[in-house]
């Protein structure tokens, strides 16, 4: 069996990494392609490492995506986002990645997808397909080509690059119709609050909310838990993990994603996401530094792909934001976003300031935009090499 060799990049954006395809590479049939892209991350993986793949074994670091010239009036280009799972042969193309939304202007830049200014800003606008939303990337240039080191640090991330600002335009979903993901409006439920009487828990208060991924956010203590945690404190406990995922699962089905909490877990673990809030507290994160209770509104954690995240996802802080922003949910219940629209939350790695544009009008509140900063780099390019045809788990 000789190996293919397929064009791709391999990038960084935000506390993320994946690896970047031209649509035209791969092949068009989708059970074919997902097959295909299995076997680049390296998945399934019985030991749970990655070792045969570009995978990195983390949800952060395990994760594809499919560009295109967009032919979307107003759209530079077409991005997909996929999911892919560690232990089974899945990818999850239910949601969007936030972090790697801030690597789509770079990379499409520099595959020649968009031409930007050669000193300066170039402004990309982006039609990210899996949740069919507009996502605009202010990527800054250079001699003609992508800056991408700077003096930009963002926690979770160990060295500084440039700042590529983000904007994620009317991220909650409508209230007439579908957002691509399912679950229909913002609120799928019609309330800001519900109550989930989950096996095994007992009943527990959550805002289910359509905003950049479909979200569920809980108080950190009706999970037994402070807000402050890290990685280690939690995924490590495997009966937190099940109550975790049994809380997200039911989630699932209020927002009616999908028909039953068995469906959830199987078939569509990376969305929803289900993170936990909690007021101010002071803590260490992971890399030793002192989080202050005055620097910061609120705090947050979420679930990636059965786990806890050792940051936080890009979409969880669009909902974040989006929450924040609209009384009566279960974030802005623990802290109300500022009169300028912003918040800044603590998270495993450090912090995160991040602002929303909402308003009122008739009794409903509509988010129009959500503003945050990421940076990004290109950390190979050139092609992967992959077995031919194979089925995921055969050897």
């Amino acid at each position: 069996m000789k190996q293919l060799r397929i064009p791709a990049v391999y990038m960084r954006g935000g506390t993320s990494k994946g690896v970047f395809f031209l649509a035209h590479d791969l092949p068009s049939d989708p059970a074919a392609r997902d097959r295909l892209l299995l076997r680049v991350i390296g998945s399934p993986d019985r030991y749970g490492k990655h070792t045969d793949g570009m995978g990195g074994a983390t949800s952060s670091t395990s994760k594809v995506v499919i560009l295109s010239k967009s032919e979307r009036e107003g759209c530079d280009v077409d991005y997909r986002f996929g999911q892919v799972a560690i232990d089974a042969p899945v990818i999850d193309w239910s949601g969007n990645c936030g972090n790697l939304s801030a690597a789509v202007g770079p990379c499409a830049l520099g595959m020649g997808l968009v031409e930007g200014p050669a000193d300066g800003v170039a402004t990309v606008r982006i039609w990210q397909a899996n949740i069919e939303k507009v996502i605009v990337n202010h990527v800054p240039m250079r001699g003609g080509e992508v800056q991408e080191l700077g003096d930009f640090e963002l926690d979770g991330v160990a060295f500084p690059a440039a700042e590529v600002k983000v904007e994620f335009l009317d991220p909650a979903a409508d209230e007439e119709g579908g957002d691509g993901s399912g679950g229909g409006a913002m609120f799928p439920t019609g309330n800001r609050i519900d109550v989930l009487d989950v096996p095994g828990v007992g009943r527990i208060e959550a805002t289910l909310i359509n905003a950049g991924n479909p979200t569920i956010f809980v108080d950190a203590a009706s999970l037994g838990l402070r807000g402050t945690e890290l990685q280690g404190d939690v995924n490590g406990d495997k009966d937190l993990l099940k109550r975790a995922e049994a809380v997200r699962a039911l989630g699932a089905v209020a927002m009616g994603l999908v028909a039953t909490p068995q469906e959830a877990t199987d078939k569509r673990p990376h969305t929803p996401k289900l993170a936990f809030v909690a007021k101010p507290a002071a803590y260490t994160a992971s890399d030793g530094k002192k989080i202050e209770t005055g620097a910061i509104d609120l705090l947050a954690r979420i679930f990636s792909m059965g786990v806890l995240h050792h940051a936080m996802t890009g979409t969880g802080a669009v909902a974040i934001a989006a929450a924040a922003a609209i009384p009566g949910t279960i974030v802005s219940r623990v802290a109300p976003a500022g009169a300028d629209g912003r918040i800044r939350f603590g998270h495993p790695s450090g912090s995160l300031n991040v602002g929303a544009e909402a308003r009122e009008e008739g009794g409903q509140w509509t988010v129009s935009k959500v503003m945050m900063s990421r940076s990004a780099r290109r950390l190979m390019e050139g092609w992967v090499r992959v077995p031919g045809e194979q089925r995921p788990g055969e050897r």
